[in-house]
């Protein structure tokens, strides 16, 4: 199927890993042109129809350099993908977790999306139309402990948010969606500080062991195993194509079969 991607300006924050470097490739290998953003970015020097750019997406300043590079070389913006997301492992619950902590999530999962889409969207609103995507978690809804509650209420936010937006400048063309996957074989689950080794650390078992426990606790995988970062970038992909552009306001999950109830 041809997503008509050919040739569109993509904007993709923490693109150099994960979830982030997967959908960067997915866009470019359908012909988009793709403005990469991250810390680092040595990962994303190979692919021809991507430009990295170097920048600190959680300066406040960070995401709008991001977009107005995209502007600078393509003069348009014709897809946001808001990837950036962090969490840290809350293991002594809510009354343990302090006013900066969730400040630091609302921060990652939140404010990032929030000021790369306001600088998107005027570009968006001027040129008829746009995508944006933002990728959310299962943790927006599905809470099993307080182990993640800051990076639940950042991202319950940014599910929101991403409702009123589809509302606000659907007449205008632009359409809103959320990607929220279930966990995913990246560093932030299965990387030395991800949560298996925050968890195994903490009760004094092996990371494998620590993994296990925490899968079981949140009720299993249908599948038996974690979404693939490529396979989440492909959901995103599609939502980012105009063949999707009535779909809007929408929360796609990629979980597994983690989530048992609609």
């Amino acid at each position: 199927m041809d997503l008509g991607l050919a040739g569109k300006v993509a904007v993709v924050t923490g693109a150099s890993k994960g979830i982030g470097f997967a959908v960067t490739e997915a866009l470019a290998d359908e012909g988009a042109h793709v403005v990469a953003g991250a810390l680092t970015t040595g990962t994303l020097e190979h692919h021809e129809r991507v430009t990295a750019v170097p920048v600190d997406l959680a300066a406040v300043d960070g995401p709008g350099l991001l977009v107005q590079r995209a502007m600078d070389e393509h003069g348009r913006v014709d897809v946001l993908v808001n990837n950036v997301g962090a969490v840290r492992l809350r293991l002594d619950g809510f009354l343990g977790t302090s006013d900066e902590e969730f400040e630091w999530a609302m921060q990652m999962n939140f404010f990032i999306a929030l000021r790369a889409t306001r600088a998107a969207l005027p570009a968006m609103v001027a040129q008829g139309g746009g995508a944006i995507v933002n990728v959310a978690s299962v943790n927006a809804f599905f809470q099993p402990d307080a182990g993640t509650i800051d990076y639940g209420a950042a991202k319950a936010a940014l599910v929101n948010l991403s409702k009123s937006l589809a509302q606000e400048f659907g007449p205008k063309g632009v359409h809103v969606n959320c990607v929220s996957p279930g966990p995913v074989g990246t560093d932030l689950w299965l990387g030395e500080h991800g949560v298996a080794a925050t968890v195994a650390a903490a009760t004094g078992v092996d990371a494998d062991a620590a993994r296990e426990t925490v899968i079981a606790g949140i009720g299993g995988f249908a599948t038996g195993r974690f979404t693939t970062p490529e396979e989440v970038a492909t959901l995103v992909t599609l939502l980012a194509s105009s063949r999707t552009a009535n779909v809007t306001g929408a929360n796609y999950v990629i979980d597994g079969g983690l989530i048992k109830t609609t």
